[in-house]
């Protein structure tokens, strides 16, 4: 069941995620000259199915803590975007998973086995698309240039969980410090402190593949050193609390020119699209912390009428749904989707808006009606079963949800609402497995095994669900001593 590698370690933990970066000084002559050949070392140390693992842990424990972003729309979009840059990366065939971290402050990191997590503040700060996607492309080149598995070379006996877990701690300690460093200290057993030269090499090549890819992926390979100049011009402003992507990805003056100079080596791609000012306009919404304050600075001095961006009403009409105003909101967001009937985000918002005022039939009626254009669209599939379940209808949600584990999804909330949807309809037994991938998708060892014990004692269990159940009970024990093992 466990996985270990095999060197020591002290140089792993906080270089096993390149958002956690030490700039160490390199002459400017020797920056690709002395990167260690990729073909060597690193493809000894760990393989990329050992880092996939280590990612599944580390992603285990990431949702556990409750810093990730469950918001079906911003993470469809995040990996859309990221997808298609994965594709034009100089590792296509590299299976990569893209996730929201609920926090405001600006960064974007490389974790094992392919995972990359975005701020919300990121979407924020970034003016457009492009943007956005030139630092989604650096930290895909992090991962194919292999970066992290070199991170590996100073490991040794380190079991897959625990350094999982030791990641995740890094991790959730950008976001509450206390928690974080509690956690380090449950899983490593002392305050050791670990570190790891990244050098400038490194970043510098991340840039250069990063901006390739861009230019691949026919997207402006100039949102790469845009972004990274805005961020520099506005340091100042930060005062003793730049930006956590300051800190981590050091950005100077000559770095911005190398990126500038490669950029103007490839043709103009795609700047903005209105998907992004879209979600980035729902994230901003959503992490307004005074609604009502922020509309009404809307309607002292900002343009609602015909001649606003789109992006500005539908803004606007997120503010007036947030702010009690659900009637006022569907008018505006009706008015849009009349003008981009093939538009997902309007129709979502319309149909939620319907089912929070108890008007299933109409909601349901657009979920379908959007599904007959993006048939297995698992944005429109979720709150559309969940709709369902509301409405009363769980047999229908029964079946559309275990359609949708066919294809083998590893989103908690999928399982959730099969549970739900499996209780109503007498399937006691599929429904605590449900639950128990729930848990164990989320972190919660302990709570999938319980499930899966109350699976067991149900009446009407065969023979061959018990032989499941009990090889995923074995499976989940020895992941829980090794979890209790770290404590």
């Amino acid at each position: 069941m466990t996985s270990t590698f095999k060197k020591p370690f002290h140089a792993l933990l906080l270089g096993s995620l390149l958002a956690i970066t030490v700039w160490v000084p390199v002459p400017a002559e020797s920056l690709y000259s002395d990167l260690p050949d990729i073909g060597d070392s690193a493809g000894a140390v760990i393989s990329p199915e050992q880092e996939k693992q280590l990612g599944g842990y580390m992603m285990r424990q990431l949702r556990q803590s409750g810093i990730v972003l469950n918001n079906l729309v911003i993470t469809a979009y995040l990996n859309s975007l990221g997808q298609r840059l994965a594709a034009n990366s100089e590792e296509p065939t590299w299976q990569f998973t893209f996730f929201v971290v609920n926090e405001p402050s600006i960064n974007a990191f490389a974790g094992p086995g392919g995972y990359i997590g975005v701020h919300t503040g990121l979407f924020i700060a970034s003016e457009n698309e492009s943007e956005l996607a030139g630092v989604l492309a650096h930290e895909i080149a992090h991962v194919t240039q292999r970066h992290l598995a070199r991170a590996f070379e100073a490991a040794d006996s380190l079991s897959v969980p625990h350094m999982a877990a030791m990641l995740a701690s890094i991790l959730v300690a950008t976001q509450n410090p206390e928690a974080g460093m509690a956690g380090m200290a449950a899983v490593s057993g002392a305050a050791m402190q670990y570190q790891i030269n990244f050098t400038r090499a490194n970043e510098y090549e991340a840039d250069r593949v990063g901006i390739q890819t861009l230019a691949n992926s026919n997207l402006d390979p100039f949102g790469m050193p845009r972004f990274f100049e805005r961020l520099q011009k506005n340091s100042r402003l930060y005062g003793s609390r730049p930006p956590e992507f300051l800190s981590t990805h050091p950005v100077t003056t000559n770095r911005i020119a190398e990126a500038t100079s490669r950029a103007e080596n490839y043709p103009a791609g795609e700047i903005d699209t209105l998907d992004f000012q879209l979600v980035r306009a729902k994230i901003k919404v959503f992490d307004y912390s005074d609604p009502q304050q922020v509309m009404e600075d809307y309607q002292r001095y900002r343009d609602k009428t015909e001649n606003a961006k789109v992006y500005k009403k539908y803004e606007y009409a997120l503010l007036l749904a947030e702010t009690g105003k659900p009637g006022e909101s569907l008018e505006i967001l009706n008015r849009l989707h009349r003008a981009d009937p093939d538009r997902i985000m309007y129709r979502l918002d319309i149909a939620r808006l319907y089912a929070n005022s108890g008007k299933y039939e109409k909601a349901l009626a657009l979920y379908k009606d959007a599904l007959s254009l993006y048939p297995g669209n698992l944005t429109i599939l979720l709150p559309y079963t969940q709709t369902l379940l509301v409405a009363g209808k769980a047999q229908e949600a029964y079946e559309i949800l275990s359609d949708i584990i066919k294809k083998q999804y590893n989103n908690p909330r999928i399982y959730k609402l099969l549970a739900e949807a499996a209780e109503r309809t007498g399937h006691k037994v599929e429904s605590h497995g449900a639950m128990s991938r729930y848990y164990n998708l989320n972190g919660n060892t302990r709570q999938a095994i319980q499930q899966l014990q109350l699976a067991r004692r149900e009446a009407g269990v065969t023979d061959y669900e018990n032989a499941r159940i009990r090889a995923k009970l074995k499976e989940l024990k020895e992941l829980l001593e090794e979890e209790d093992r770290m404590k």
